[in-house]
Protein backbone atom coordinates (compact mmCIF):
# COMPACT_ATOMS: atom_id res chain seq x y z
CA UNK A 1 0.00 0.00 0.00
CA UNK A 2 1.41 3.35 -0.98
CA UNK A 3 0.43 6.77 0.27
CA UNK A 4 0.23 9.92 -1.78
CA UNK A 5 0.55 13.19 0.09
CA UNK A 6 -2.42 15.30 -0.94
CA UNK A 7 -2.01 18.45 1.07
CA UNK A 8 -1.01 19.91 4.32
CA UNK A 9 -3.88 21.33 6.27
CA UNK A 10 -3.83 25.09 5.87
CA UNK A 11 -6.63 26.76 7.81
CA UNK A 12 -8.17 29.67 5.97
CA UNK A 13 -10.75 30.56 8.55
CA UNK A 14 -13.72 28.79 9.94
CA UNK A 15 -15.82 26.79 7.51
CA UNK A 16 -19.12 26.16 9.19
CA UNK A 17 -21.34 23.51 7.64
CA UNK A 18 -25.02 23.11 8.48
CA UNK A 19 -25.45 20.11 10.76
CA UNK A 20 -28.92 19.21 9.48
CA UNK A 21 -30.23 16.78 12.06
CA UNK A 22 -28.47 15.41 15.11
CA UNK A 23 -28.34 11.66 14.42
CA UNK A 24 -29.69 9.65 11.52
CA UNK A 25 -30.95 6.14 12.22
CA UNK A 26 -29.69 3.43 9.89
CA UNK A 27 -32.97 1.56 10.30
CA UNK A 28 -36.38 3.19 9.96
CA UNK A 29 -36.32 7.00 10.03
CA UNK A 30 -38.14 8.71 12.85
CA UNK A 31 -40.88 11.04 11.60
CA UNK A 32 -40.61 12.94 14.90
CA UNK A 33 -37.05 14.17 14.20
CA UNK A 34 -36.92 17.87 13.59
CA UNK A 35 -34.56 19.72 11.32
CA UNK A 36 -31.83 21.58 13.19
CA UNK A 37 -30.14 24.73 11.94
CA UNK A 38 -27.07 24.12 14.12
CA UNK A 39 -23.69 24.40 12.39
CA UNK A 40 -20.58 22.35 12.96
CA UNK A 41 -16.94 23.15 12.30
CA UNK A 42 -15.23 20.15 10.70
CA UNK A 43 -11.82 21.58 11.51
CA UNK A 44 -12.69 21.65 15.19
CA UNK A 45 -14.09 18.10 15.00
CA UNK A 46 -11.32 16.46 12.96
CA UNK A 47 -8.10 18.44 13.47
CA UNK A 48 -6.31 18.47 16.80
CA UNK A 49 -3.09 20.24 15.78
CA UNK A 50 -3.52 22.33 12.63
CA UNK A 51 0.18 22.88 11.97
CA UNK A 52 1.03 19.17 12.22
CA UNK A 53 -1.91 17.78 10.26
CA UNK A 54 -1.76 16.50 6.70
CA UNK A 55 -4.11 14.68 4.37
CA UNK A 56 -2.77 11.71 2.43
CA UNK A 57 -4.50 9.60 -0.21
CA UNK A 58 -4.23 5.83 0.15
CA UNK A 59 -3.36 3.60 -2.78
CA UNK A 60 -3.90 -0.13 -2.34
CA UNK A 61 -5.97 -2.53 -0.29
CA UNK A 62 -3.67 -3.83 2.45
CA UNK A 63 -5.62 -1.97 5.18
CA UNK A 64 -9.19 -2.91 4.19
CA UNK A 65 -9.69 -4.79 7.46
CA UNK A 66 -9.25 -1.47 9.28
CA UNK A 67 -11.84 0.21 7.02
CA UNK A 68 -9.21 1.99 4.91
CA UNK A 69 -9.78 1.50 1.18
CA UNK A 70 -8.00 2.39 -2.04
CA UNK A 71 -8.60 6.09 -2.76
CA UNK A 72 -9.55 7.05 0.80
CA UNK A 73 -7.93 10.06 2.39
CA UNK A 74 -6.38 9.85 5.84
CA UNK A 75 -6.04 12.76 8.22
CA UNK A 76 -2.56 12.28 9.65
CA UNK A 77 -1.29 14.10 12.73
CA UNK A 78 2.49 14.28 13.00
CA UNK A 79 2.37 15.65 16.56
CA UNK A 80 1.02 12.40 18.06
CA UNK A 81 3.57 10.02 19.57
CA UNK A 82 2.97 6.68 17.84
CA UNK A 83 2.03 3.79 20.12
CA UNK A 84 1.35 0.11 19.68
CA UNK A 85 -1.96 -0.33 17.85
CA UNK A 86 -1.99 3.04 16.05
CA UNK A 87 -2.49 3.15 12.30
CA UNK A 88 0.57 5.00 11.06
CA UNK A 89 2.14 6.35 7.93
CA UNK A 90 5.66 4.94 8.08
CA UNK A 91 8.75 5.12 5.93
CA UNK A 92 10.80 1.91 5.89
CA UNK A 93 14.08 2.05 4.01
CA UNK A 94 12.71 4.89 1.87
CA UNK A 95 9.33 3.29 1.09
CA UNK A 96 6.20 4.94 2.51
CA UNK A 97 3.33 2.75 3.70
CA UNK A 98 0.21 2.74 5.88
CA UNK A 99 0.08 -0.05 8.45
CA UNK A 100 -0.89 -0.79 12.05
CA UNK A 101 2.08 -0.31 14.36
CA UNK A 102 2.87 -3.29 16.57
CA UNK A 103 5.67 -3.04 19.10
CA UNK A 104 6.62 -6.48 20.36
CA UNK A 105 9.34 -7.85 22.60
CA UNK A 106 11.20 -8.98 19.48
CA UNK A 107 10.91 -5.65 17.62
CA UNK A 108 8.62 -3.52 15.48
CA UNK A 109 6.06 -4.97 13.09
CA UNK A 110 3.99 -2.99 10.59
CA UNK A 111 0.83 -5.06 10.38
CA UNK A 112 -1.33 -5.27 7.28
CA UNK A 113 -5.09 -5.47 7.82
CA UNK A 114 -5.66 -7.78 4.86
CA UNK A 115 -4.73 -11.47 5.01
CA UNK A 116 -3.41 -11.31 1.43
CA UNK A 117 -0.51 -9.11 2.56
CA UNK A 118 2.35 -10.09 4.84
CA UNK A 119 3.24 -8.04 7.88
CA UNK A 120 6.43 -6.02 7.59
CA UNK A 121 8.87 -7.07 10.29
CA UNK A 122 11.25 -4.15 10.60
CA UNK A 123 14.78 -5.49 10.75
CA UNK A 124 17.06 -4.06 13.42
CA UNK A 125 19.27 -2.38 10.82
CA UNK A 126 16.36 -1.01 8.76
CA UNK A 127 15.70 2.70 8.58
CA UNK A 128 12.22 3.24 10.10
CA UNK A 129 10.53 6.60 10.52
CA UNK A 130 6.93 6.88 11.66
CA UNK A 131 5.86 9.91 9.65
CA UNK A 132 2.54 10.40 11.46
CA UNK A 133 -0.48 8.81 13.11
CA UNK A 134 -3.73 8.45 11.15
CA UNK A 135 -6.60 9.89 13.16
CA UNK A 136 -9.47 9.81 10.67
CA UNK A 137 -10.27 8.03 7.42
CA UNK A 138 -12.34 9.95 4.91
CA UNK A 139 -14.10 7.13 3.10
CA UNK A 140 -15.98 7.93 -0.09
CA UNK A 141 -19.31 6.27 -0.72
Amino acid sequence: MKVERVASYAPTGSRMIPAGIGRVPAGFPSPSQDYSDTKIDLTQMLIRDELSTFIVRVSGDSMEGAGIYDGDELIVDRSINPRDGHVVVAVVDGDMTVKRLRVTSSGVVLQAENAEYPDVEVAELSDLMVWGVATTCLHHL
